[in-house]
C-alpha cells in the first residue's frame, strides 16, 4: 500500500509540474511575447498588444456606449491619422480577424471620442453605469453662450465634455451641439474651482482649449483592432478641420445692450434689405466653397456681426475679405454662373484687386483681396473717376469660425484689432455717413494708376 501511495503521489507531482509548465508556456506566448514583441509574436493565433491599458480602456468604453445606445464616434487625431494612412486595409478588415493591435495600442494618455448631444437619450443613467464599470468620470458643463444676457435663461448649463479615466488611460468625450447653421459646435473646457486639476493632464487634451466648429460629418462603422467603432467617412477632411476649428461667439450680451441704447431699425425697408443681404451672403458662401476659397466677414458686415450680431440695416452691401493667395482665375465666372453679374473690377491680382457683384434688390457684394507684408496686411481701393489708389492697413490676423445669420462663417480671430483699424475706437457709435476715401483711420493714399493701365485696372459694367 505504501508503494502504491508513493507511485500515485509521484504521478500527481509529475502531472502538476506538466500543468505548470504548460501555463508558463501559455503566459509567455500570449502576454510576454506580445508585450515585448519577441519570441512567438508571429505564430498562428497570437494577439499582439491586446493587453495594453489603452486598448482595454477603449474596449470597455465602446462596450459601455454600445449597451446604452450612445452614438459616439472616434475623433482622436493620432488614431484617425493612422487610420487614414491604412484606410483600404481597414475597410477590408472584419470583426475578430485582427491579430495585432496597431491603432488603439499606440502609446498615449487619451483617446478622444465625440457624440451629438441631441442624439443622447440617457445621459445621467450612462454616467452612473460608467462609474459602476470602473471608470472615474468628470463632467464639464457651462452656460449656453447664446443665452448670455437673457436673465431668465442665462443660468441654464449644458454638458460640454466628459473625461472618463480607467487605470492610467482616459477617454475624452467631446459633446457636440447642433447649431442653426447645420454645423456642430463644442465648448471650451474650462475647469471650475472645485475640479481636481490633477485628475488628468488637461493641457495635453486635443479638444477644448477653445470652442470649436466642424462640418457635420457623415459617419461609417469600421473594425479597428477588433473593435466596432464609428469614424468620419472622410477622416482626412475632419483632420484638416481640427487646426482651423477655433470658434468665437457673437457678443450676445453686448449686442442686446447696444440695441437697448440704439433702437433697431424694424422698418419694412430695413427688413427687406437684411433678407436680401442674408440671401446674398449665403449664395456667396456657397459659390466660394465650391471654388475652395476661404473668405471672412469684412468691413461693415464684420462690424455688424461684432457690434450687434446682425446685418447693419443702412450698410447697403455685403463685404467679404479673401487672401490674395487664395484667388482663383475663374472666380468671376463662378459668381456670374451663380446669377451675380460683375458690377466693377478694380486693380489687378498683383495690386489692389477688388471685385463687386450685383445682387438682387440693389444689394452689392464687395470682395476685398488682402495682401500680406512683413508686419501688416492691407487691401486696396480705387477711385474710378480719377484713378487714385488707396491702401487700408490692418494688423496681422488669423481666421476663426463664428455664427452669423444662421451660417457658419469666418471672421478675424483678432476681431477688435481688425475693427478698430477700420473704424477707430468709436466703432460702438453708429455712423450713417461714411466716406470710404477719408473716414477709415487706416486709409492711406497709394498713388495713382498710370493712364495706360486704366483699361485693365478700372472696369465698370
Amino acid at each position: 500500500m505504501s508503494r502504491i501511495n508513493k507511485n500515485v503521489i509521484l504521478a500527481l507531482l509529475t502531472l502538476t509540474s506538466s500543468a505548470f509548465l504548460l501555463f508558463q508556456l501559455y503566459y509567455y506566448k500570449h502576454y510576454l511575447s506580445a508585450k515585448n514583441g519577441i519570441g512567438l509574436s508571429k505564430s498562428k493565433g497570437s494577439r499582439i498588444g491586446f493587453d495594453s491599458t489603452q486598448w482595454r480602456a477603449v474596449k470597455k468604453f465602446i462596450m459601455l456606449t454600445s449597451s446604452q445606445n450612445v452614438p459616439v464616434f472616434l475623433i482622436d487625431p493620432l488614431i484617425l491619422e493612422l487610420i487614414s494612412k491604412n484606410f483600404e486595409q481597414i475597410k477590408n478588415t472584419s470583426h475578430g480577424s485582427t491579430s495585432e493591435c496597431k491603432f488603439f495600442c499606440v502609446p498615449r494618455e487619451f483617446t478622444a471620442f465625440a457624440l451629438q448631444y441631441h442624439l443622447w437619450k440617457n445621459e445621467e443613467g450612462w454616467f452612473r453605469i460608467a462609474e459602476n464599470m470602473g471608470f472615474q468620470c468628470l463632467k464639464i458643463e457651462s452656460k449656453d453662450p447664446r443665452l448670455d444676457g437673457i436673465d431668465s435663461l442665462s443660468g441654464t448649463e449644458i454638458p460640454l465634455h466628459y473625461i472618463c479615466r480607467l487605470a492610467t488611460h482616459a477617454i475624452h468625450l467631446v459633446v457636440f451641439h447642433e447649431r442653426s447653421g447645420n454645423y456642430l459646435w463644442h465648448g471650451h473646457l474650462r475647469l471650475k474651482g472645485h475640479i481636481d486639476k490633477k485628475f488628468v493632464p488637461f493641457r495635453k487634451l486635443q479638444f477644448g482649449r477653445y470652442p470649436g466648429a466642424f462640418d457635420r460629418p457623415e459617419l461609417q462603422q469600421v473594425t479597428i483592432d477588433g473593435l466596432e467603432v464609428r469614424i468620419p467617412k472622410d477622416p482626412v477632411h475632419f483632420l484638416e478641420e481640427i487646426p482651423h476649428s477655433r470658434f468665437i461667439e457673437c457678443r450676445y450680451k453686448e449686442a442686446r445692450a447696444f440695441l437697448q441704447q440704439y433702437l433697431d431699425d424694424n422698418t419694412v425697408e430695413a427688413m427687406v434689405f437684411r433678407k436680401s443681404a442674408k440671401e446674398l451672403l449665403q449664395l456667396a458662401a456657397k459659390t466660394l466653397k465650391k471654388l475652395g476659397v476661404r473668405f471672412w466677414l469684412s468691413s461693415g458686415t464684420c462690424l455688424g456681426w461684432y457690434r450687434q450680431c446682425n446685418i447693419i440695416p443702412y450698410s447697403k452691401d455685403v463685404d467679404l475679405g479673401i487672401f490674395i493667395q487664395d484667388y482663383k482665375s475663374d472666380i468671376i465666372i463662378a459668381f456670374q454662373d451663380a446669377g451675380l453679374p460683375l458690377k466693377h473690377k478694380f486693380g489687378k491680382v498683383e495690386d489692389s484687386l477688388e471685385l463687386s457683384f450685383q445682387g438682387k434688390d440693389d444689394v452689392k457684394l464687395d470682395i476685398f483681396f488682402f495682401y500680406e507684408e512683413t508686419d501688416h496686411m492691407w487691401n486696396g481701393g480705387t477711385q474710378a473717376k480719377s484713378g487714385k489708389k488707396f491702401k487700408y492697413l490692418f494688423p496681422k490676423f488669423t481666421l476663426c469660425w463664428t455664427e452669423f445669420v444662421d451660417m457658419k462663417v469666418n471672421v478675424p480671430c483678432e476681431t477688435i484689432e481688425y475693427i478698430e483699424a477700420n473704424y477707430g475706437k468709436t466703432w460702438k457709435i453708429p455712423i450713417k455717413i461714411w466716406d470710404w476715401k477719408n473716414s477709415p483711420p487706416n486709409v492711406q493714399s497709394n498713388g495713382i494708376w498710370p493712364i495706360s493701365e486704366w483699361d485693365e485696372v478700372i472696369q465698370l459694367y
